[in-house]
């Protein structure tokens, strides 16, 4: 079978590799791929810019699958499902996972970050990880683990119906991010340097307020709020400029949830963050729950996933067009079709 792969950054490869066969191990199931999702972290790693990532490595893990064969021993799925991949396991049952932290174990496995991904026909599978839903599309399935991590994101805030909650960032996680903000109830604001990411946000998520982040942001946030600020910021840059800026743009109380990363340091002014008696959070990946309950918010129309969809790629083509996705201006998600 064909699987594409990552020899190093800005060079991929296509390789002839064993087919798995269907005498699987205890717990398993046989996948045959069929989206992938094009990630933030699939494009860092392409440019060598992404933390925890070892090279070669087949890429993939936002997926939407159909299952071929499984376990004698497996009963939460069927052969023919069609499902999403929750794509982090633990090997070691750790500290957090004992705490029920699964998704920031300290042995934490990403498909296509620490392991070989889905940028391949077929591949072996704990059965335990895969969500089913045959009511949903491929593209919707593919969908659903970058809206994971706007669900949890929004949990890690706590927000509550009368908070002010500014997102930063309208990419495909920001846009998410949105989507379960609104379904608590709160004031929402979208923040980016694009105006026609904004725009599009607005369309998608129906976001009533924007703002320019080149602009005078903690002045135009004053001017929209009537002097007041965001209660609850979560910033889906991966940007240290914009991440280190929230400090100023959270209201004092508030909280901060960093759900992009970077390579470095963050720093802030520790007398302004104590006088505010700010929280800060990191939000990483999702939990396992998130992915039923976001199938089940698609059934519902109260989630929008396919509109995030704006360029395809065959997966012979990734090779050659994968770069070209730099260049594209009104990118926002990309689908790679076998």
């Amino acid at each position: 079978m064909k699987a594409v792969r990552l020899k190093q950054p800005g060079e991929w490869e296509t390789l002839e590799i064993v087919q798995p066969t269907t005498n699987l191990a205890s717990g398993q199931a046989l996948l045959k791929v069929k989206k992938i999702g094009v990630c933030g972290t699939d494009l860092h790693a392409y440019k060598g810019q992404q933390p925890f990532f070892e090279y070669p490595r087949i890429l993939g893990h936002e997926l939407a699958v159909e299952i071929v064969a499984i376990a004698d021993d497996v009963t939460n799925v069927q052969v023919g499902d069609r499902c999403s991949v929750e794509p982090y396991y633990n090997e070691v049952i750790g500290q957090a996972v004992r705490r029920g932290k699964t998704n920031c174990g300290e042995h934490l496995k990403v498909l296509g970050v620490h392991v070989d991904g889905g940028m391949q026909e077929y591949f072996v599978y704990p059965a335990e990880f895969l969500h089913a839903t045959n009511s949903l599309s491929d593209d919707q399935l593919a969908m659903i683990e970058p809206l994971a991590i706007g669900c949890h994101a929004v949990d890690r805030a706590d927000i509550k119906e009368d908070d002010i909650v500014l997102v930063i960032g309208a990419g495909p996680i920001g846009l998410g991010t949105i989507q379960f903000a609104q379904l608590k109830g709160a004031k929402v604001i979208a923040m980016d340097i694009d105006d026609a990411k904004l725009e599009k946000c607005k369309k998608i998520t129906k976001v009533k307020d924007t703002i320019n982040a080149l602009g005078n942001v903690e002045e135009d946030l004053k001017t929209l709020l009537n002097g007041d600020l965001p209660t609850v910021i979560l910033d889906a840059t991966g940007s240290p400029k914009s991440m280190m800026n929230t400090f100023n743009y959270a209201a004092a109380g508030g909280t901060i949830v960093f759900i992009g990363l970077f390579m470095g340091d963050v720093v802030f002014h520790d007398p302004s963050f104590h006088k505010k008696e700010l929280t800060l959070k990191a939000s990483r990946a999702a939990m396992g729950s998130d992915f039923g309950r976001i199938i089940r918010l698609i059934e519902a129309g109260k989630i929008d996933a396919s509109s995030f969809i704006t360029h395809r790629i065959p997966f012979d083509a990734v090779p050659d067009e994968f770069e070209k996705l730099y260049q594209e201006p009104n990118l926002i998600k990309a689908i790679i079709e076998l």
